[in-house]
C-alpha cells in the first residue's frame, strides 16, 4: 500500500467520523474522499464544497431516521430492453405433456418421478395427492436434517391442501398438471402463518403477514407447499443460521448457493420441484452441483412480491426441477403481472412449434470451448447438438469490462439491509469473512452515487452489445461458469436454462448453460429440452437417498 493511498484512507476515516455528528464542523480532510471519486480539487474548491457537505449531512441524518422495511421497493425499475426492442405478442404457445405411468408398488418410488408422471398418476386417480404429500413429508423428516436443507416443514398447510386437491379431483374439478403436486420454496418467499427467515440469524423468528405472489399462483394451480427450504444467509452461499446445506451427491460438500435448499432437496427427491431465486448465480450454481435443472427467466417476467429484496434490478425468481419440461410448466404458471411488482410485464410463453424449432439459430461461445478450463463434458454437449442436426454457429461475447459493474449488486444489497449495518446486527450473521455480506455492506457505503448511476448507464451499453449479438443467433450454449457470462447475463436480464451434462472426477455433477434472447424463454427451453432428451444425466439420482 502506497503512502498516498494510506493517507487518503485516513482522511476517509476522518470524513466518516466527521459525519457522525452534525454538531461537528467539516474540515478539509473530508475531501480526502476525492481520490475515491477520481477527482482532484483545489484548496478553494475544497473550501467551497464544505458548506454543501454540511447540508448533505443534515439530509442524510434525516433520511436515516426513516424506517424503510426491506419490502419497500425503489421507484426506479430496471427495464432490460434497449430502445426499439419489442416484447413478443400473441397467444401462449406451450403444451405440457403427461407421461402415462403405472403406480409403483412402493409409493416412495415416486420420489424421483417427473411432474408429467406424477400428474398422470394423480389425474387418473392411481395416486392421491395426500399419499404423495405424506411421502414427501416423511422424506423431508428423514433426510432433511442430514442435508441441512429444510427450515420449516409446512405440514398442516400441506395436508389441508392435499386433502382439498383430492376432493376437487374426485368431484371432477381438475386444475391442471400441478394439481396435488408437492413442492418446496426457498425461504426468502413469504408464506402467511409461517416463519420467513431469509436464512439469517437476524431474521430466524421473522413472520411476514403476506404470501408471495408466486406461492399464491401455485396455490391457485392446486400445488401443495410441503417445505420452506434453506438459503445462505440473506442469499449468500449455502451457510445459514442452522448449518451448511449439503450436496446429496457428497454430503461432505456444500450445496452451493444461494438456492441451496431447493437444489439439495430437489436432487434428493424430497420435493417434486422447488422455487429458487437468482441475482448472480443462485439458480445456476446449486443446480450445477446438485445435478438438477434450473430456469432463470428473463428479468421482469415473474413478480417478486413477497420475496426478500437483495437487488431490485437483478433479482429473479425461477423453478428448480429435475427436467426442463418441469421447469417450463412451473414457469408458465407463475409468470405474469400482479399489480404489485411494477417491473413485471405480461409476456406470452411461446415454445417454438416443430417447424419453428428447425429454423432456430444456435450459437456457441467458441473461445470458451477452446479454453483449457473447459471440460470434456462441456465439449461433448456440442457433439450431442450436432448429432441432433443443429448447425452450430461460432460466436464471441461482445468485449466489455463486465466485472467493473459488479458493485451495482453491492450498492443495492447494502441499501436493502442498511438497518443491519447501522445497528451492528450484521455481526450476528454466521459468515464474517471479507467477501461476505457484513463487509460488503460496509464497503458499499463508500461507493459514490455518481459511480452507481454511471455504472447503470454503462449497463445499457452492455445490453446494446448483447442485443446485437442476438441479431445473428437465437440461443447460445456456454459452459456455466465460463468468463463473465454469468454476471453479464444477470446484469442484462437474459434467460438461462442450466442442466446437468455429466460428473467430474470427484463424482459431483457438472452442468451446461443455454442463454436466450430477452423474453424468448420458450426458445431456450426448446433447445435445452432437445439436448436433455438425448442424454440420461437428468435421470440420475444420489442412491444414498433412494
Amino acid at each position: 500500500m502506497s503512502v498516498r493511498i494510506f493517507l487518503n484512507i485516513l482522511m476517509l476515516i476522518s470524513f466518516i467520523c466527521s459525519c457522525s455528528s452534525k454538531d461537528e464542523r467539516f474540515t478539509s480532510n473530508a475531501i480526502g474522499m476525492e481520490n475515491l471519486t477520481g477527482l482532484y480539487f483545489t484548496e478553494s474548491e475544497r473550501d467551497s464544497a464544505l458548506e454543501g457537505l454540511s447540508l448533505l449531512q443534515e439530509k442524510y441524518d434525516t433520511l436515516r431516521s426513516i424506517q424503510i422495511p426491506n419490502q419497500v421497493p425503489i421507484p426506479l425499475y430496471f427495464d432490460p430492453r434497449i430502445p426499439g426492442q419489442d416484447i413478443p405478442k400473441g397467444r401462449e404457445k406451450y403444451l405440457f405433456q403427461e407421461f402415462p405411468t403405472k403406480r409403483p408398488d412402493n409409493i416412495e418410488d415416486c420420489a424421483y418421478f417427473t411432474i408429467g408422471q406424477l400428474a398422470y398418476l394423480i389425474r387418473t386417480r392411481q395416486v392421491t395427492s395426500l399419499e404423495l404429500t405424506e411421502m414427501y413429508i416423511a422424506r423431508l423428516k428423514r433426510f432433511g436434517s442430514e442435508l441441512e436443507c429444510v427450515v420449516t416443514i409446512t405440514e398442516e398447510r400441506a395436508l389441508n391442501q392435499a386433502r382439498r386437491a383430492d376432493e376437487e379431483i374426485k368431484r371432477g374439478r381438475y386444475l391442471g398438471p400441478l394439481h396435488g403436486i408437492p413442492y418446496g420454496a426457498k425461504d426468502l418467499l413469504a408464506v402467511s402463518g409461517y416463519k420467513t427467515t431469509w436464512g439469517a440469524t437476524t431474521h430466524k423468528d421473522q413472520i411476514i403477514d403476506e404470501t408471495a405472489t408466486v406461492i399464491r399462483k401455485l396455490d391457485d394451480a392446486g400445488a401443495v407447499l410441503v417445505a420452506k427450504l434453506t438459503l445462505g444467509a440473506l442469499a449468500w452461499g449455502d451457510v445459514w443460521f442452522g448449518g451448511k446445506t449439503r450436496n446429496p451427491w457428497n454430503t461432505e460438500e456444500g450445496s452451493s448457493g444461494s438456492s441451496a435448499g431447493p437444489g439439495s432437496a430437489t436432487a434428493a427427491g424430497l420435493v417434486a420441484f422447488s422455487l429458487g431465486s437468482e441475482t448472480w448465480g443462485s439458480i445456476v450454481s446449486p443446480s450445477t452441483v446438485n445435478g438438477v435443472t434450473g430456469l432463470r427467466p428473463t428479468f421482469g417476467t415473474i413478480s417478486r412480491s413477497g420475496a426478500m429484496a437483495l437487488s431490485w434490478s437483478m433479482d429473479k425468481l425461477g423453478p428448480i426441477c429435475r427436467y426442463v419440461d418441469d421447469c417450463a410448466l412451473v414457469y408458465s404458471l407463475i409468470k405474469g403481472t400482479d399489480g404489485l411488482d411494477h417491473s413485471v410485464l405480461d409476456v406470452p410463453f411461446q415454445v417454438p412449434t416443430k417447424k419453428e424449432f428447425q429454423s432456430l439459430r444456435i450459437g456457441y461461445v467458441e473461445n470458451a470451448f477452446d479454453d483449457s478450463t473447459t471440460t470434456d463434458n462441456d465439449r461433448a454437449v456440442l457433439e450431442r447438438l450436432r448429432d441432433q442436426g443443429f448447425v452450430l454457429i461460432p460466436i464471441e461475447l461482445p468485449n466489455f469490462p463486465t466485472s467493473s459493474l459488479s458493485f451495482l449488486l453491492d450498492v443495492e444489497a447494502a441499501a436493502a439491509f442498511d438497518d443491519l449495518t447501522r445497528s451492528n446486527e450484521d455481526d450476528q450473521l454466521v459468515v464474517q469473512v471479507k467477501r461476505a455480506w457484513p463487509n460488503v455492506f460496509r464497503t458499499a457505503r463508500y461507493i459514490p452515487a455518481v459511480e452507481y448511476v454511471q455504472a447503470n448507464r454503462a449497463r445499457i451499453i452492455l445490453s446494446q452489445k448483447m442485443s446485437l449479438l442476438f441479431k445473428d443467433i437465437d440461443v447460445y450454449v456456454v459452459p456455466s461458469f465460463w468468463g463473465d457470462n454469468l454476471l453479464r447475463t444477470n446484469l442484462t436480464g437474459h434467460p438461462c436454462v442450466v442442466l446437468p451434462n455429466g460428473f467430474n472426477k470427484e463424482g459431483t455433477p457438472t452442468s451446461i448453460s443455454f442463454i436466450g434472447d430477452l423474453y424468448k424463454d420458450g426458445q431456450v427451453v426448446a433447445v435445452a429440452r432437445s439436448y436433455q432428451r438425448g442424454t440420461g444425466w437428468h435421470k440420475k439420482y444420489p442412491t444414498k437417498f433412494k
